[in-house]
């Protein structure tokens, strides 16, 4: 089985680098996935379309899972080559790229980002526990009478969770299930919040099923609203309604002071200082990954990752870093840097 594979990926490398080659197939570098990487990913792009003697990267916006579907589906011109993701790629993903003969990936771990959730400046600033906000969002919730068992969510009203915070309608609009911030959201904040309660903390050693239906599901009354992919669409609609808390990267927060401003998460304010030294408390490292089936065929991908990682784009005074990325610092840079100077795949475990 291993061999006839290794004949097919042949066959096809041979196939697409003849095209490549021959501007017969495709010329240029194609990348799907993260919103949240996306904005990160286009000034790249662009700045590599500037400098470079290789056409502009297409990059699309389409979600870290709607992005890992398209780039595990095959090699070839047909498919991506490059997938943005604001989480790690999970190992179910790593065995569907290697059923359609995606062998070898290549991670690239760009910088790290946090998860805000912001509201309108003509809106008083929130001050949010993680217990807050799975007391808000959660689909079920501790019983409020004080009993160990879980109710359907019943809570309408911030100042109901809390009294210390207004007495406004919950209304949060937030990222679909495809996107990587709502799966970083869900384990950072939700799961938090939800393990303030040591009675639901403890059901994680007996039945980690039944812990994660608990503290990840989301209520689906209204509450929460799915705004899309779209991270700028969310800024705009939190312009237009002052009620409302959007959630999203803290790159839109920091490139739209003028309309919105973050809440305080766990006496934490989401600043660019907080995240990089590790004190915000919902924050996530960011990636992207690479076929190296494709590096050689596709023109310019070596090149295309020598830019993202440079010093001038991604270094503590790098362009991207005035975009809002936190950048790597240190030998966690340095690590970066040799993996990707030797296309070293990716190693992580399959199940």
């Amino acid at each position: 089985m291993k061999r006839k594979t290794g004949i097919v990926n042949l066959v096809v490398l041979a196939l697409l680098s003849g095209a490549a080659h021959a501007q017969a197939a495709r010329d240029y570098i194609s990348v799907v996935g993260s919103s949240t990487v996306y904005p990160f990913a286009t000034v790249v792009a662009e700045q590599f379309g500037r400098t470079s003697n290789y056409k502009t990267p297409k990059i699309e916006s389409t979600g870290s899972g709607g992005g890992f579907k398209l780039f595990c589906a095959g090699v070839g011109v047909r498919h991506p080559d490059i997938i943005n993701s604001s989480r790690r790629i999970k190992s179910s993903e790593v065995d569907k790229c290697a059923g359609n003969g995606v062998q070898d990936i290549i991670e690239v771990k760009i910088g790290y980002d946090g998860i805000v959730l912001a509201n309108s400046i003509k809106a008083d600033t929130y001050e949010l526990s993680r217990r807050d906000i799975f007391l808000a969002l959660a689909k079920e919730v501790p019983d409020p009478d004080g009993t160990e068992k879980l109710v359907p969510n019943p809570y309408q009203r911030w100042n109901e969770i809390n009294a210390t915070l207004p007495a406004t309608v919950i209304e949060v609009l937030g990222p679909p299930p495809t996107s990587g911030t709502r799966d970083a959201f869900v384990e950072l904040a939700m799961e938090g919040g939800c393990k303030t309660f040591p009675w639901i903390a403890a059901i994680k050693k007996q039945d980690k099923g039944r812990f994660k239906s608990i503290c990840h599901m989301i209520r689906e009354d209204g509450r929460f609203i799915e705004a899309g992919e779209n991270d700028n669409l969310i800024v705009q609609k939190l312009r237009a309604n002052p009620q409302a808390i959007g959630i999203f990267g803290f790159s839109f927060l920091d490139q739209n002071t003028d309309v919105v401003h973050g809440s305080l998460i766990d006496g934490r304010e989401p600043t660019f200082e907080a995240i990089a030294a590790g004190d915000y408390p919902i924050s996530r490292p960011l990636y992207f990954y690479v076929k190296k089936a494709h590096i050689g065929a596709i023109p310019g991908i070596r090149e295309y990752l020598a830019e993202f990682i440079s010093e001038r784009a991604v270094g503590e005074e790098g362009y991207l870093t005035d975009k809002g990325l936190i950048p790597l610092v240190g030998e966690e840079r340095a690590a970066v840097l040799s993996d990707v100077e030797r296309l070293k795949p990716l190693k992580l475990a399959r199940n």
